[in-house]
């Protein structure tokens, strides 16, 4: 366990953070967080801001009641705004906000009106500041994320594939563009911290195929690195079949029996990781309190998929994986994005 102890580097991290996101002297900047908070993170995130000249106040909310059958965790859906209006108004009168909810509010009901206001939301994702600080945004990235938003909403079709047996084809016809630059810059944007993904949620009745994840991919959700391979065959959006006869195949239909609701097994969004800095082998350094995962999705690379809530197909559910997945072949149109694991081209 790591000490919660502020740090001079720390605020230097987040300062640097927020200077990417273009926060100015006089800003004033709301920082929403919950009772149930990384306390360390919300203290970090005030002194940044003082100390480049933004005026931050803070919107502290209760952390809900727990209402799911089964343990919540990295799902974008936080609930703790729970519609309250005056929070809601608050949040929309600004023009920034550093949210230090525990979940994050990219998938929440309240953030498309929030994000409509103009303002723009940086999540800082419920990692201990040690992982911050080693992977600050590097501005350097960014014209080749963008150039991979560009490449994937030029193309129609989607194809993965690997050794291990993957063979995942998707439409890419309609689908919602995002990708995760680390910063939020622009009135409505959203990012979380850490960042570096090129990803997108596919519009209805685009994915079919088999997505094999072999030794030593990672399930987020249980933050844990898989030891036996599980095969996931998606039909028509949705994992019909989840096979493997070993214990990392029975805890994955253990979790998604335990929703009891069909769009937990919808997919979400997929894409690919594209920061250099961000390391597949990490999960094993930290304990489960002190890491969220979001460092193993944008590891340069991997494939993203990820399966639950999915706004461009009309899907809501807290039921959620994330699943980066190693050493595939991606190709849009039929040009090699990523080959064997490895970003390609201008990419790379």
């Amino acid at each position: 366990m790591l000490r919660d102890r502020i740090e001079g580097k720390w605020i230097d991290a987040f300062a640097h953070t927020f200077r990417l996101c273009e926060v100015q002297p006089g800003e004033i900047v709301a920082i929403l967080s919950e009772t149930q908070s990384r306390q360390i993170n919300v203290h970090l995130a005030e002194l940044a801001l003082q100390a480049i000249g933004a005026r931050p106040f803070h919107i502290v909310m209760p952390t809900p009641r727990l209402e799911a059958p089964v343990a919540v965790r990295s799902t974008g859906s936080s609930h703790a705004i729970q519609q309250l209006e005056p929070a809601v108004a608050a949040l929309s009168s600004v023009t920034f906000i550093v949210d230090c909810t525990v979940e994050g509010v990219m998938h929440a009901p309240e953030t498309p009106g929030i994000l409509k206001s103009g303002a723009r939301i940086l999540y800082i994702s419920n990692e201990h500041p040690e992982l911050l600080e080693r992977l600050k945004p590097d501005a350097a990235l960014f014209p080749k994320i963008q150039r991979a938003r560009e490449m994937l909403s030029e193309a129609d079709e989607m194809r993965v594939t690997s050794a291990a047996g993957s063979d995942l084809t998707i439409s890419l016809k309609g689908i919602r563009v995002g990708g995760n630059f680390g910063v939020a810059r622009q009135p409505g944007q959203l990012a979380t911290w850490p960042g570096g993904t090129c990803s997108s949620f596919p519009a209805p009745h685009s994915t079919n195929g088999v997505l094999v994840l072999a030794e030593g991919d990672v399930n987020l959700t249980f933050k844990r690195y898989l030891e036996s391979p599980v095969r996931l065959v998606i039909e028509d959006d949705f994992v019909t079949r989840v096979e493997g006869d070993s214990f990392d195949g029975d805890l994955m239909r253990s979790y998604f029996e335990a929703w009891n609701d069909p769009n937990a097994y919808g997919v979400s969004h997929i894409g690919w990781g594209m920061n250099p800095a961000a390391r597949w082998d990490s999960l094993i350094m930290y304990d489960k309190g002190d890491v969220n995962g979001t460092e193993l999705r944008a590891y340069a690379g991997n494939f993203l998929f990820s399966t639950g809530a999915n706004p461009s197909a009309g899907r809501h559910t807290l039921g959620h994986y994330d699943l980066p997945v190693g050493k595939c072949t991606i190709t849009l149109d039929g040009v090699v994005a990523v080959k064997d694991g490895q970003l390609q081209g201008e990419l790379a």
